[in-house]
């Protein structure tokens, strides 16, 4: 061992600090998902509270409670103000449930086991390659999705949240006049299709979804529905005809290259003579620079067999395979693009 002190230089001791925080991280996601489980952030929404107060409100130890909350306000996400009562900060406001943006189910799958389990076996996933997720439940992730309603209807809300963050961002980067009729494949609750046919008065989709999910949109309105067909099967199978563009918003990265161009032929079948199709994902870019897309192509490791964040060399062989051809890849101002593809 390094005798004391020995070695301990400034810039030694910042990466010590910096390494240190990131290895914490987890401790800081499991804070936040706790106060989002117990929408601490509702409650305060109106008027700074007391801990007591707080702890009445959300069924939790007074004293346990502030030990949560004044951990929360260390690293900015509520304060505790001169008269010892915890108010909102700018931080803590993502985690309001009624914001269109709201981070607040996205936290609160953090705190899950469905993804702190299966991140706790990362290790085994990459001495394998195949996903800890399945080890660990003994299911696979859709599967666990259909036996586990609750959690289904927040990782719903979660993606529905995110989606509204980036949908301005396609709207405003692909024309989506020229088109009659557009099938959005595994749209989830229909926001990004919703959007579109809000800019494009002219354009009528189709929300192809899992039947259960179908089901489940009785209780949620869908943009102008008016214009939406909402129709439910397994893209495994086959999709709605007649589409001049089909997207597939974070499909892909969710299943292995064979599954995948079996999505996209099914497309292929479908689609007019002169249909497009639209992958609508994170593009994996060279340097490693890209930290979030990095990450998350480690969850598709640990959650999904054969799921990954692709690089643009990855796409252009998908569509090769499947009878496409990459037109282009459009940037969008959020973290991801625009795949383009149109038939060989």
């Amino acid at each position: 061992m390094p005798k004391q002190n020995e070695n301990l230089d400034m810039e030694t001791m910042q990466h010590f600090k910096k390494v240190f925080d990131m290895a914490i991280g987890a401790m800081k996601s499991q804070v936040i998902s706790a106060a989002a489980e117990l929408k601490i952030a509702d409650f305060l929404k109106d008027a700074p509270k007391g801990i007591d107060e707080i702890a009445e409100h959300t069924g939790t130890n007074s004293s346990a409670l502030y030990r949560l909350l004044r951990a929360l306000d260390s690293i900015g996400i509520f304060n505790e103000n001169n008269d010892g009562l915890f108010e909102l900060t700018p931080m803590a406001s993502v985690l309001l449930s009624d914001l269109p943006v709201s981070l607040r189910s996205f936290a609160m799958l953090t705190g899950e086991r469905a993804w702190w389990n299966s991140w706790g076996k990362l290790l085994y996933s990459v001495k394998t390659g195949k996903p800890s997720f399945d080890r660990v439940f003994g299911m696979d992730f859709v599967e666990y999705l259909e036996k586990n309603p609750g959690y289904a209807d927040t990782f719903n809300e979660c993606m529905t949240s995110v989606s509204i963050v980036n949908n301005p961002g396609v709207v405003e980067s692909y024309n989506f006049s020229d088109f009659n009729k557009i099938v959005d494949v595994g749209g989830g609750q229909g926001s990004l299709l919703s959007a579109i046919l809000e800019a494009n008065e002219g354009v009528t989709g189709i929300l192809f979804e899992r039947p259960q999910m179908i089901r489940s949109l009785n209780n949620y309105k869908i943009g102008d529905c008016q214009r939406i067909e909402c129709i439910g099967g397994d893209f495994f199978r086959s999709v709605p005809d007649g589409g001049d563009v089909y997207i597939l918003k974070q499909i892909i990265h969710d299943w292995s290259d064979d599954l995948c161009v079996k999505i996209l032929q099914n497309c292929k079948k479908s689609m007019v003579k002169k249909g497009r199709i639209l992958v609508i994902e994170a593009v994996i870019e060279t340097g490693n620079a890209d930290e979030i897309s990095n990450l998350f192509d480690l969850h598709m490791l640990v959650t999904s067999e054969g799921g990954k964040e692709r690089s643009a060399f990855e796409f252009e062989s998908l569509f090769r395979k499947a009878g496409f051809e990459l037109t282009r890849i459009i940037k969008t101002p959020t973290s991801i693009n625009i795949i383009e593809g149109q038939k060989r």
